[in-house]
C-alpha cells in the first residue's frame, strides 16, 4: 500500500514527522515538498530507517520524494508509542537560538512539537527564565506540552520565574517547581538537552 503526502508549504520538521508517522503504517510513501532542505531531511530519515529513497524535482517549487521498504514491521497498536528515558530537556527562553526573535519563536514551536513525536521521550522538561512564557496563558505550545504530560513526561516551571513575569496564576500545563528541583533533575539525568 502506498501513502501520498503533500507537505508543500509545511515548515520543518513537519514533512519528516509526517513521513515518519506514515512509516509506522505503510512501506511505500510518496511525499511532495517545496524545498531542497526538506529533501535532505527526508533522505536522512530514509537512511536511518533503512528505506530506499528516490527524489526528483518536478518544477521550481515541487520535489517528489519516494520512500520504500521491502518489509515493514507494523507496530502493535497495543504497544506504547513512546518510552521515557532518563534525559531532561531544559528550556530557559521562549525562543530558540540567537538572532531574529520571530524565527526563534518558530524554531521553539517546531522543537516542542518534534519532541512530542519522538519514540523516546525525556523524563522531564524544565522551564525557567522566559521559558515559563511557554507554559502559560498566551503560549501556542500548551497543546503539545499537554501531549507530553499525557505520555508521563514531567513539565515543570520555575515558581520564582512565574512570579517575576507575574504569571503565577496563569500556568496552564505542568506544575510549579523550584531551583533546587531544577538542579536535582539535571544532576540525576543521564543527559541534558538544551535547545
Amino acid at each position: 500500500m502506498k501513502r501520498v503526502i503533500d507537505a508543500r508549504g509545511l515548515q520543518c520538521p513537519m514533512p519528516v514527522i509526517q513521513a515518519k508517522q506514515a512509516m509506522e503504517e505503510v512501506s511505500n510513501i510518496e511525499i511532495y515538498v517545496d524545498n531542497v532542505i526538506a529533501v535532505q531531511n527526508l533522505t536522512k530519515l530514509a537512511q536511518q530507517k533503512q528505506y530506499t529513497i528516490h527524489s526528483e524535482q518536478k518544477d521550481e517549487h515541487t520535489y517528489v520524494v519516494e520512500l520504500s521498504k521491502d518489509k515493514i514491521e507494523i507496530q502493535d497498536v497495543n504497544e506504547a508509542k513512546h518510552h521515557l528515558t532518563n534525559k531532561v530537556v531544559v528550556i530557559s527562553s521562549n525562543g530558540m537560538g540567537q538572532g531574529d526573535e520571530a524565527l526563534g519563536n518558530m524554531l521553539m514551536k517546531g522543537f516542542i512539537y518534534a519532541l512530542t513525536q519522538l519514540e523516546q521521550l525525556p523524563s522531564s522538561v524544565l522551564f525557567y527564565n522566559s521559558g515559563v512564557l511557554l507554559t502559560t496563558h498566551d503560549s501556542e505550545m500548551i497543546k503539545d506540552l499537554q501531549v507530553l504530560v499525557d505520555q508521563g513526561v514531567e513539565v515543570l516551571s520555575c515558581g520564582l520565574c512565574l512570579q517575576h513575569y507575574q504569571l503565577q496564576d496563569q500556568l496552564l500545563v505542568g506544575e510549579v517547581t523550584n531551583m533546587y528541583t531544577i538542579l536535582e533533575k539535571q544532576m540525576q539525568a543521564e543527559g541534558v538537552i538544551r535547545p
